[in-house]
């Protein structure tokens, strides 16, 4: 990359020189692919913000930064040994900006040619710039603010005449679908290195739920977990998330970790399989069923059924062990009677009466079942002397 004035008039502004390539796209369409410090992109291109005007006429494309967003990727930048960001940002110049081929060698397919692309560098104010950051706003807001001298990226440019067409390259490059939850939820076991905070807190409860739907020889949940390397399973990933990172939060996985709060994972495994086995010994008719026939394995179920597990836990747990299958059944025998997974109807606390296949995956419906579990078990051991 080369900053130069040369052969050009007095008060011209410099420039900056990029070996590229010109690749043919449609027709009258080309894309231009260099390589640049992300640090400098800032001096050739800005972004357009959607605003509008006192005439209500709309402005621009891009959206404000999203700093929780662009902290991340900091981070990541600023503390990953080895960080890399192979998006490349998206930019569109206007007609300042011009392409130089190299003499031809006849190499190569036709629709590419190399050369250098030339990119004036304005002062005066940032609307100026011959660039329009496309797509990569939230990249490059990081790079520039992290405490990092340079960092290289990608960058695919286009020439575009007005700004209606720089609006219509947005639209298409972010109209891509997202990646499904479930599909993430499955990737971040395996996943290393710094992560956004909101996926790094779902990588304990992503990986236990991983171990209890692929275990064959320990997991009483083997193929039961819908995910999408198993879409058979009849109970959905999110509400076995939702079951463990409550557990996690402050229930009965929450003290299987050390001084340094790093997880005992053998431990909660263990843990959750005894739990889930005495389940399964206990309401067989309910088990492994299509929720529109078993509310046991609906989310309403699932997650009800995880916070009995933790209050069975904090009667139970002595702090000599883990508690067993056996002393889970024994509990749950008590107030097997009083569930209606698969017929009947809940007699809830507030008075309102739901027939079985009614109960729904809402908060209102998760905390009503739970609440009544919870009861009737307390109850029973009170009846106990326990």
């Amino acid at each position: 990359m080369t900053t130069t004035r040369r052969d050009l008039p007095a008060g011209t502004p410099p420039e900056l020189r990029l070996p590229a390539l010109k690749i043919q796209q449609g027709r009258g369409r080309s894309l231009y692919t260099f390589a640049m410090d992300g640090k400098l992109v800032p001096q050739i291109a800005t972004v357009s913000r959607i605003r509008r005007d006192e005439t209500t006429e709309l402005h621009g494309y891009q959206r404000p930064e999203v700093l929780a967003h662009v902290a991340a990727i900091r981070r990541y930048i600023e503390t990953d040994d080895s960080p890399l960001l192979p998006n490349a940002i998206v930019i569109a110049f206007d007609e300042r900006v011009r392409f130089e081929p190299t003499p031809t060698t006849g190499a190569g397919p036709s629709y590419v040619e190399t050369g250098t692309l030339v990119i004036p560098l304005i002062d005066g104010p940032e609307h100026n710039r011959p660039g329009f950051i496309v797509d990569g706003q939230q990249r490059c807001a990081a790079i520039r603010d992290a405490n990092i001298d340079a960092f290289p990226v990608s960058i695919s440019a286009f020439i575009a005449n007005d700004t209606a067409d720089q609006r219509s390259q947005f639209i298409l490059v972010n109209s891509t679908k997202a990646l499904p939850k479930g599909l993430i939820h499955e990737l971040l076991p395996g996943a290393s290195g710094a992560l956004p905070t909101p996926l790094r807190v779902r990588q304990l409860p992503a990986t236990l739920l991983e171990k209890l739907n692929f275990d064959e020889l320990r997991s009483p949940l083997y193929r039961m977990i819908q995910m999408p390397t198993n879409p058979g399973g009849h109970i959905k990933d999110n509400s076995v998330l939702r079951m463990l990172e409550n557990s996690l939060s402050d229930g009965a996985l929450y003290r299987f970790r050390n001084d340094e709060a790093l997880p005992y994972t053998g431990e909660m495994f263990t843990l959750l399989c005894n739990f889930w086995a005495a389940v399964k010994q206990v309401f067989p008719d309910a088990w492994n069923k299509p929720p529109r026939r078993s509310r046991l394995m609906h989310g309403a179920g699932i997650i009800s059924m995880g916070y009995l597990m933790d209050a069975i836990s904090h009667v139970r747990d002595d702090g000599n062990g883990i508690i067993e299958s056996d002393e889970f059944a024994a509990d749950l025998k008590v107030i097997a009677d009083d569930c209606r997974w698969t017929e009947g109807e809940w007699v809830f606390s507030d008075g309102v009466v739901r027939k079985w296949n009614d109960i729904q995956n809402t908060p209102r419906d998760i905390q009503r079942v739970a609440d009544f579990l919870q009861n009737r078990y307390r109850s029973n051991q009170v009846a106990r002397g326990r």
